[in-house]
């Protein structure tokens, strides 16, 4: 007479004990004898109904080895790592809130026998919650300049910081190191060590989904991004030699004359630095800043194919008025004043973070004045990251 197997499955909270019972016959009365029982336990318990989010699933086995893990849900996929000799079992990140998730673990007994193991459970429903108000570079099809940061700002204050930083990921098809940077409490920037190379795709991704960035303040959803890096346009220019040359991917495309601020006070001089272009327009009407009609120095001015490089009012643009001191004089207000053929070119071809480095003024241009995040060093850039 063959010997019969029947499994028992014994479960108290999230330990589920895995005992195979053997009824044998020998000329007489059968004897049950137990098999060594795995005992698995896995967290959360099955039928928990408030999973905190970003609490990690664990699975652990006594009297067996893990063979597989997986988990199944509505939210986030969900993948972790085995250790401790394949006893245990850990996820590699936070879940989705307000979901329902199955772990399911496949055991082997110390006498080889499959076992199988599960756990249903529930994450809690915040009453708060967070996630990605903007994110620039966003515009669908733009293709942006080499000096481009990521800006990523939240629909609220962040004060867990480094979790939140941690969950920000940045991989270029043409790697090159890279730092976040905190504006204020909302705000998080994304600053490369060089230039990116030119001509590639970067993939942004926060895995915010079940993580808090606030006490009781949760992630609901992941964020995925693809940015186009374009062509290195690279443009120089001397405030005091008043021209500026522009080059592509390292080749001159074409020297514009030009007549910058005239210096008389510090709102009328042209900052030096490394700028980004930030945005275009046509027309863009001028009005001096902190004047009102009729105080001195007050003007209102409408011009055509205007390019900013900061926020202190400082764009290239075209200026018919002035060509006569393009190339010989500083006239303007601060802005770059070019002639209307130079203005159409120049408004043509640019992208979003190109660089304009402009030296020979005494005013430079503050690291967070619009997006003049290269002024400052690598080293200072990354004092501003919350993994320090």
């Amino acid at each position: 007479m063959s010997a019969k197997v029947r499994v028992r499955l014994v479960a108290t909270g999230g330990a589920v004990a895995l005992t195979a019972l053997t009824a044998g016959c020998g000329g007489g009365a059968g004897v049950l004898s137990a098999s060594k029982a795995a005992v698995v336990t896995i967290t959360p318990a099955n039928g928990a109904g408030r999973a905190a989010p970003d609490a990690p699933i664990e699975v652990k086995v006594s009297g067996g080895t893990l063979q597989n893990v997986t988990v199944r849900g509505d939210g986030v996929a969900i993948t972790g790592e085995t250790s401790a000799g394949g006893t245990q079992w850990h996820s590699g990140r936070t879940l989705t809130p307000g979901t329902s998730y199955t772990v399911t673990a496949q055991v082997k007994n110390a006498d080889g026998k499959a076992m199988t193991a599960t756990s249903t459970f529930t994450t809690l429903r915040p009453a708060r919650t967070f996630g990605i108000a903007d994110i620039t570079p966003g515009l669908k099809g733009e293709t942006v300049g080499v000096g481009m940061p990521i800006m990523v700002r939240f629909t609220g204050p962040v004060t867990k910081k480094a979790a939140v930083e941690r969950a920000l990921d940045v991989k270029a098809d043409k790697p090159v190191e890279g730092a976040w940077r905190w504006i204020g409490s909302d705000q998080v920037v994304y600053r490369t060590k060089t230039y990116w190379p030119a001509h590639q795709n970067v993939r942004f991704t926060a895995r915010l989904a079940g993580l808090q960035g606030a006490d009781g303040v949760y992630g609901m959803k992941d964020t995925r991004h693809t940015i186009e890096i374009g062509a290195a346009q690279i443009t120089t220019g001397g405030i005091g030699r008043h021209q500026m040359t522009v080059t592509r991917d390292g080749r001159k495309l074409r020297t514009i004359p030009f007549s910058a601020g005239n210096g008389q006070t510090r709102e009328f001089t042209t900052t030096s630095g490394v700028h980004l272009l930030m945005e275009k327009g046509n027309p863009v009407t001028m009005i001096s800043p902190g004047r009102k009609k009729g105080d001195p120095g007050y003007y209102k001015t409408v011009v055509d194919h205007a390019v900013r490089f900061s926020n202190s009012g400082e764009y290239v643009h075209s200026a018919p008025w002035s060509v006569g001191s393009q190339g010989s004089a500083n006239v303007s207000h601060g802005c770059l004043n070019v002639s209307p053929a130079n203005a159409r070119w120049f408004y043509s071809i640019m992208q979003r973070g190109d660089v304009i480095n402009l030296t020979g003024s005494d005013r430079e241009v503050e690291w967070d004045n619009g997006w003049s995040y290269w002024q400052l060093s690598f080293a200072q850039w990354k004092k501003g990251s919350a993994l320090r």
